[in-house]
């Protein structure tokens, strides 16, 4: 990862550190030699802030790739994960047990509490993961996706155009996260300061959405053990399934009607989110993560209604101990989207991610409360109303 670049003001200056570190592949495809991807490097940080956005051709091609990076790069859980909880909670405080009396369930929800305390216990133990306040992660992406085609066509995710870039994630419990990612020129900047949740890209055209904190899917993929144990806590176990050759239970978690309702705007509805963890049996470790939702977005001007579907799955790999704790450091997730309603044709589309963790730091001296504010037009937004 390049973490360095040429002072972009003054040649004989100091070299200026990257916000968000860059592939050696980014840098590389940059031009045919160093000279010239240095030039390339200085002219796309310095278009960052430029009033070349509004260009049709520049225009497209990013917001196709902030497309991307908010579907497949950044994409939030609608749970909001209650790290003040103690990871190992009897069963007869599991949410659903409390609901429904059925024998069965407490049985299904008691094999899940035993599932989720041997994956504790192999990604370092709960002293382990309650010693963790903050971490720090860079990695690398690649993303690759096919066209919106209609109908039951087979889609190919165009693998040969994939676009590369890397990102920058802090975090500090309890829901405290900032996320930078940074894939061919175009960033996306999302986060959350415990109260509220936002996300915005760098052409500074396009408005800040915002909503309820929740979690980034990011972490669920093996980076924070002790938040996938509690946001398993009262999930059930509904069977086992063959993984890679690896004989692994299946943890299954609904979005209460609740949550979706809060979730929802007005101008849209989520009708459903479904949440599965797939858990080796050999090694008790995450190896599978996957999510399915259904959105309504309701057309004001004609009250029709459009469906989106997209359903996700993150195959998690690589488990390395940093610091007492088993962490993944490579994957790969691939995103269907499926969109059809009463006035809109039938379509879907495919994405895919492959992911690497470079570094893991945990334990951030000086990380407080202030380094996740939100930015500043929220904040004007609020005093205004």
């Amino acid at each position: 990862m390049r973490k360095l670049c040429p002072n972009i003001d003054r040649d004989d200056g100091l070299e200026t550190v990257l916000e968000v570190p860059i592939p050696e592949e980014m840098f590389t495809s940059m031009g045919s030699n160093v000279t010239l991807r240095w030039q390339n490097m200085q002219t796309w940080m310095k278009a960052q802030t430029s009033d070349k956005w509004s260009a049709p051709v520049i225009a497209g091609r990013f917001n196709e790739l902030r497309f991307l990076l908010y579907l497949v790069g950044s994409p939030l859980i609608p749970l909001q994960v209650q790290l003040g909880h103690t990871v190992h909670r009897p069963v007869r405080d599991s949410s659903i047990v409390r609901i429904s009396m059925n024998p069965y369930h407490f049985v299904q929800a008691s094999t899940a509490k035993y599932i989720v305390q041997q994956y504790t216990a192999a990604t370092g133990g709960q002293a382990a993961l309650n010693a963790v306040t903050s971490m720090c992660v860079t990695g690398q992406v690649k993303i690759s996706a096919s066209e919106f085609h209609q109908g039951d066509l087979s889609l190919e995710v165009k693998k040969s155009a994939a676009e590369s870039g890397g990102f920058l994630l802090w975090q500090k419990n309890p829901d405290l996260w900032c996320l930078e990612l940074v894939v061919s020129g175009c960033k996306v900047i999302c986060g959350s300061n415990g109260k509220l949740s936002w996300r915005h890209s760098s052409n500074q055209q396009t408005p800040i959405s915002q909503g309820p904190p929740r979690p980034l899917r990011r972490f669920l993929q093996g980076l924070d053990p002790r938040a996938t144990a509690l946001l398993f806590a009262d999930a059930m176990c509904i069977g086992e399934k063959i993984i890679n050759n690896d004989d692994c239970f299946i943890l299954k978690l609904e979005t209460s009607p609740a949550i979706r309702e809060q979730q929802s705007g007005p101008n849209y509805e989520i009708i459903h989110h479904t949440i599965w963890g797939y858990f080796s049996q050999r090694s008790g470790l995450l190896v599978q993560f996957e999510d399915s939702r259904l959105l309504r977005m309701t057309n004001k001007g004609d009250d029709t209604d459009v469906f989106w579907e997209t359903s996700t799955e993150s195959v998690i790999q690589d488990y390395k101990y940093v610091e007492g704790l088993n962490i993944a450091h490579s994957g790969k997730t691939r995103v269907k989207v499926f969109r059809y309603g009463e006035q809109s044709a039938n379509h879907k589309r495919e994405m895919e991610e492959t992911w690497k963790i470079h570094e893991v730091d945990f334990n951030i001296w000086g990380l407080t409360a202030e380094s996740f504010l939100p930015p500043a037009d929220i904040d004007k937004k609020k005093q205004d109303s």
